[in-house]
């Protein structure tokens, strides 16, 4: 088709066809008529279709250019002559290299001197998915093109040969910026998942935080200072036992801290008599998370006598006492209206779920057991299941209450404030199983696996700097936009006809994405 008059309408339509694969295609209005001058591409990525807009756009400005050249004085006339024949034209994404390339250099990873390695990390970031996805990504916005069974190759010695370097440069990061001491360490564990029937030495069947427990799974265990900066990280087999995770970790990193042993913070689930000597036998001091109904009879007794007298009697809400458990260890209970209010909610809904089972016939003596809100279910007779409305009024009693496990001389409002503190590691979880997509997994072999890992924990890393970063300069978009920004920061490529000088410039920076270079400063 030849160039197309001035007076014919030429617009950019994006045609979308059953399988939601979107084409980008230049159209011009003759006569009534409808015609595709050109198609630009195909894709279902909202990226690349970003990209394929605006290469579009250009392209109409090339082609209608020929025929308004006699419109422009002699220098503009030039330059549109220029931007319509010059060959060495490209359009590039250099957001990501800029922005999250520049504070993966400052953190110190460009000590990892594996371009493929800085590859995978920012790709994770920006394009988190399968192995063929980052080889699209690099291939289509990196100009890079990889061969999938060279990161197969890379990936089976990433773990061995780089693991031990990116959790001493993480470490050491987090070091500085928390004033050159780590003196808290909180730590959790959770449960990934593989898109695979069979078990493995490594991928194991067990109790999944996910709800997938009919998949092979792993443990991954997560150590971080204060505001969930990565200190470390370890995989167990996916039927290990969650409390015996707890202190080779500490073990490990404590040969790192070079310092007085840090308190640990963890969550309940890793409570237990065992591991709670053991870490009072290597000396180190702790918070661990209660569970109130587990104390002997005589302690709880205790705890509700002293909650009606200086908690609930006198209303003040969030206020603390505690009870001594032998020479070292304390038990610290608080009171909130907040979890109070939660609390009834959630045993009211229980109930009213019960009582519907039990109108309905649906329920047996198999569902009398402690689980749950079975735990208010009894038997009368031989056969019929009624609800222990007893039981449940007495439990109204436990409404607002937590306990907190320490031998630590923190004061009871700082060991509060300090456990509180464990959400930013459930924040780490959520970043990385979310935002990264480090679940579920899809690779079989250990090796990969560990790599696998390896990328998403550095990722992480350099996820929770941007954000320091964004808050340090009191800019308000979050880490996951500001990502979102870095992949429509464009930069035009071209040599000058005369001087065959190269030069590169950026294009049309928003407000949002001049404030995000400024992070690089």
């Amino acid at each position: 088709m030849g160039v197309p008059k001035l007076k014919m309408a030429m617009f950019v339509r994006k045609k979308k066809n059953k399988s939601g694969t979107i084409s980008i295609q230049i159209i011009i209005k003759d006569s009534g008529k409808y015609k595709v001058v050109e198609t630009i591409g195909s894709t279902k990525d909202k990226n690349q279709l970003d990209y394929l807009i605006k290469k579009a756009h250009y392209r109409i400005s090339q082609i209608i250019g020929q025929e308004e050249l006699e419109l422009f004085s002699k220098t503009e006339n030039d330059i549109v002559k220029f931007l319509t024949n010059n060959d060495s034209l490209k359009i590039k994404v250099i957001g990501p290299e800029n922005i999250l390339g520049s504070i993966y250099d400052k953190m110190g990873f460009n000590q990892i001197n594996e371009e493929l390695f800085r590859n995978l990390v920012i790709t994770r970031l920006v394009y988190p998915g399968s192995k063929l996805k980052t080889i699209d990504y690099l291939r289509r916005y990196g100009e890079t093109s990889i061969d999938v069974d060279k990161i197969y190759r890379f990936l089976d010695k990433l773990n061995k040969k780089y693991k031990t370097k990116v959790e001493e440069i993480t470490y050491q990061h987090t070091r500085k910026i928390l004033g050159g001491k780590i003196g808290i360490v909180f730590y959790d564990i959770t449960t990934l998942y593989f898109e695979a029937s069979s078990e493995d030495d490594m991928r194991r069947l067990g109790f999944s935080k996910d709800g997938k427990a009919q998949n092979p799974q792993i443990l991954l265990g997560l150590l971080v200072g204060v505001d969930g900066y990565p200190i470390g990280y370890e995989m167990y087999k996916g039927n290990s036992f969650e409390g015996h995770t707890l202190l080779p970790i500490l073990e490990k990193y404590q040969k790192k801290l070079e310092t007085n042993k840090p308190v640990v913070i963890a969550d309940s689930g890793l409570l237990s008599t065992e591991n709670i000597k053991q870490l009072e036998g290597k000396g180190y001091k702790y918070i661990i998370g209660g569970r109130l109904k587990n104390e002997s009879a005589e302690v709880k007794n205790v705890i509700l006598k002293k909650a009606f007298e200086s908690c609930l009697a006198a209303d003040r809400d969030g206020e603390a006492y505690e009870i001594k458990k032998g020479e070292k260890i304390r038990l610290i209970i608080s009171y909130s209206k907040k979890r109070a209010s939660k609390d009834e909610h959630n045993r009211q809904r229980g109930l009213n779920r019960l009582e519907k089972n039990i109108a309905a016939e649906r329920l047996t003596k198999k569902q009398i057991n402690n689980r749950g809100y079975n735990k208010y279910l009894k038997l009368t007779g031989e056969i019929k299941v009624e609800i222990d409305y007893e039981k449940f009024n007495e439990d109204k009693k436990w409404d607002g209450l937590k306990s907190y496990i320490t031998n630590s001389k923190l004061p009871k409002e700082k060991v509060i404030e300090n456990y509180r503190s464990l959400w930013q590691i459930e924040k780490a979880f959520r970043i990385s199983k979310t935002d990264l997509k480090v679940r579920p997994i899809y690779h079989r072999l250990k090796e990969r696996i560990e790599a696998h890992i390896c990328v998403a924990f550095t990722a992480y890393a350099i996820y929770k700097e941007l954000e320091r970063l964004l808050h340090k300069k009191k800019i308000s978009f979050s880490a996951k936009r500001a990502i979102e920004l870095t992949e429509t920061i464009y930069q035009l490529d071209f040599i000058l006809p005369e001087s065959k000088q190269k030069l590169s410039i950026k294009i049309n920076l928003t407000e949002e994405q001049k404030l995000l270079y400024l992070i690089c400063n």
